[in-house]
């Protein structure tokens, strides 16, 4: 292992780091591609989710087309370090510096302002004229408040769900790697828990144009001097110093710039071991997708330079879209959830989703131009001739396609009458699925399920035991199939022939297609259905040696991982699932901030009751004070409470699993005022300590949907 590991550092700081540097220096070309579009103006596809009603959950995956003045654009790269204390972090920056610099120098060239900041080093810069040429700058007129501390949500994020954890530092190191790591930084002279010094050196500072700042101020001094409108931000790591350093994305939202995240020039600080456990790759893609829904819109580094968007070479992970347009079965709720349950770990997911205003209307569709497979859940539903046409292309260019239930007549009518600007595909079920649907059997006879014999082998059926499939929903009439389609299930109901139930059908244009009549609400219940599903996505991409994962994510026990409940809890009277364990106590969790001007006077914390209730704040446990209300009351030190920070509250509540301790909700009292911790807060089952404090300072552990301000 260690052999190994002194190979990988070999590969890191010799012969490739030579080369790299050498590269900096040649024409952007040495790396493949030519330098981008038009210096000018910069036309963007600003990338952004909105959701399809009020409060459904759902998104719309949206586009829209600005034209930015380059030359009032600033790019600031965040964090880019030249160490890490995780050695899977170093290399995904050494991966990412090269790319990063091909845009700089582009962006550079066109007029644009670039801003180094990598945080905590600029010692190492005194004397760069960079770093110079930042202190020199005349304090701007308005500066807005807060640009001097780190900010950790912003109001848009208030009705969002934090979408990973990320409390434990997100490292994803092996761990013999990881301690190896940290004794060759010990051996360089650097403290192994930040080992970061300055920018990485495969990022180049022009010392006539650039800056060097860390500082929130400072940073909007520069853009101000400049008359700087339009801001990205590039660098790592999207979930903690992207996002909330004092120059990051939530403060330059916040001050009125007009910004954008470079999505595919960051990285996480993501562990897979950790809720919702799923690739780091996913990981990095649902804080992306978060930003796009409640932060500021996103761009692809493709945009500036020529080339495809960056992919780093550990993610293999095809994209599945998955297109929903019916509203019979619920398949816009089941196939989400499955989606996020089972395809996380080897897949990318692109969820697209009718128009509630316009059914006919499918936003986002494009995505299908980039998908490599496609989930089909669509119920007569013609299109505009645009959105048709796409499918078209797809189904053309021979890409698999995965359909279930009424995907047999996803876009035609029941009769020929079409309304006007729509176009019908009549022959989709016979040329996409080898299918013949004409209707199917009254919905109160369940059919039968049963695998085809000499099918049974297939990789589609692999794990599916065939007792197991059941029907929700009524017998499709499918039959007669085209004669190369090959017969996976059948289902049966008394008194007429059975019918084909699942398929695979290889398509006149070269392309791999699966069909089930399956895919009612109930079957989604089904783990066999689920792990047939599953099967399919995988032998569709040419992925069949993937493990099915058997534990969905909300199967998995309480004791396993924290997980979002709302506070005050409903006293649940059910007994605990037998999963979870007989003994252990329920821990809560949040953070709190109040503002420094009261940071003077007693902050107490009042307390559901005073019985079989410890704790701990910042990792420090308080003492309980009993009151003859039967409230628990606890006088918070000046010296552990931070004001203007955030701080960490952890509750542990005695043998409870049902949410029985936390109701009423606890309420802080500063002063006068009073501030209820109602919402949203973390739970889970255990008799671990170590719940009680974090690993990392508040600022990067905290999820920003469990934060009271």
């Amino acid at each position: 292992m260690f052999k190994s590991f002194t190979s990988e550092l070999g590969r890191f700081y010799g012969i490739k780091f030579v080369i790299a540097l050498v590269l900096l220096v040649l024409e952007p070309t040495a790396f493949g591609q030519n330098l981008g579009h038009s210096s000018d103006q910069w036309r963007f596809q600003l990338r952004f989710r909105t959701e399809t009603s009020a409060d459904s959950g759902r998104f719309h995956t949206l586009t829209k087309d600005e034209t930015w003045d380059p030359k009032r654009s600033a790019i600031i790269v965040c964090d880019v370090w030249d160490a890490h204390h995780s050695i899977n972090a170093v290399r995904r920056v050494e991966e990412l510096a090269p790319r990063i610099d091909h845009v700089l120098k582009f962006a550079r060239q066109s007029g644009a302002t670039i801003v180094h900041s990598p945080s905590d080093c600029m010692e190492s810069y005194t004397d760069h004229p960079s770093r110079k040429r930042a202190l020199a700058v005349t304090a701007a007129a308005r500066i807005p408040a807060g640009m001097k501390s780190w900010c950790h949500r912003i109001d848009s994020e208030k009705a969002f769900e934090y979408p990973l954890d990320q409390s434990d530092g997100g490292e994803d190191d092996d761990p013999a790697e990881h301690a190896a790591w940290a004794n060759e930084l010990r051996a360089r002279g650097r403290n192994p828990n930040n080992p970061w010094k300055m920018e990485s050196p495969l990022i180049s500072i022009d010392t006539d144009l650039d800056y060097i700042s860390d500082d929130g101020e400072e940073v909007w001094n520069i853009l101000e001097s400049r008359g700087i409108d339009n801001v990205i931000l590039v660098g790592v790591h999207t979930n903690m110093c992207v996002l909330g350093r004092p120059f990051g994305l939530r403060n330059m939202v916040a001050s009125g710039k007009r910004v954008a995240l470079l999505r595919d020039l960051t990285d996480t600080m993501y562990n897979p071991q950790r809720w919702p456990f799923v690739n780091h790759h996913t990981g990095t893609d649902l804080i992306v997708e978060y930003i796009e829904k409640c932060i500021c819109p996103t761009i692809s580094s493709d945009q500036l330079v020529r080339g495809k968007p960056f992919r780093f070479k550990t993610d293999h992970r095809p994209l599945v879209a998955i297109v929903m347009a019916e509203d019979e079965y619920e398949t816009n709720r089941t196939l989400p959830q499955f989606a996020a349950n089972y395809l996380g770990n080897d897949f990318r997911v692109a969820l697209v989703y009718s128009s509630e205003e316009n059914p006919n209307d499918i936003p986002g569709l494009e995505i299908l131009d980039q998908a490599q497979a496609a989930i089909i859940s669509v119920r007569r539903r013609p299109l505009p001739k645009e959105q048709m046409e796409i499918v078209r292309r797809f189904v053309k260019a021979g890409k698999p396609m995965l359909g279930i239930r009424t995907s047999s007549h996803a876009f035609v009518m029941r009769d020929d009458a079409l309304p006007e600007g729509l176009v019908a595909w009549p022959a989709f079920d016979a040329e996409v699925w080898g299918g013949n649907y004409t209707g199917h059997h009254g919905n109160a006879l369940l059919p039968e399920i049963e695998l085809v014999a000499e099918n049974v082998g297939h990789p589609i059926l692999a794990g599916v035991p065939a007792e197991s499939i059941s029907a929700g929903g009524s017998l499709y009439k499918t039959s007669p199939l085209a004669t190369s389609a090959k017969v996976l299930l059948v289902g049966a109901i008394s008194g007429v022939p059975p019918e084909p139930v699942a398929w695979t059908y290889h398509r006149a244009d070269g392309g791999r297609s699966f069909y089930s009549s399956l895919g009612h609400k109930q079957d989604f219940e089904n783990i066999s259905f689920l792990r047939m599903l599953f099967n399919s996505v995988c032998w569709a991409t040419g992925r069949e040696a993937i493990v099915f994962p058997n534990t969905a994510i909300e199967k998995r026990p309480t004791f396993e991982y924290w997980k979002v409940i709302s506070v005050p809890c409903v006293p649940n009277s059910k007994t605990p699932a037998t999963s979870e364990p007989t003994v252990g106590d329920g821990w809560y969790r949040c953070f709190f901030k109040f503002d420094r001007d009261v940071a003077d006077q007693t902050v107490k914390l009042k307390l559901p009751n005073s019985m079989g209730l410890t704790v701990w704040v910042n990792g420090t446990q308080q003492s309980i004070e009993a009151t003859q209300e039967n409230f628990g009351v606890v006088v918070l030190p000046n010296e552990i409470v931070k004001a203007g920070e955030l701080n960490l509250l952890v509750i542990r509540c005695a043998n409870d699993h049902a949410g029985i301790s936390m109701s009423p909700a606890p309420m802080l009292i500063i002063g006068e005022r009073q501030m209820e911790l109602n919402g949203k807060w973390q739970f889970r089952i255990g008799n671990d300590i170590s719940f009680s404090s974090l690993s990392l300072p508040p600022k990067f552990a905290a999820a920003a949907d469990i934060i009271f301000d």
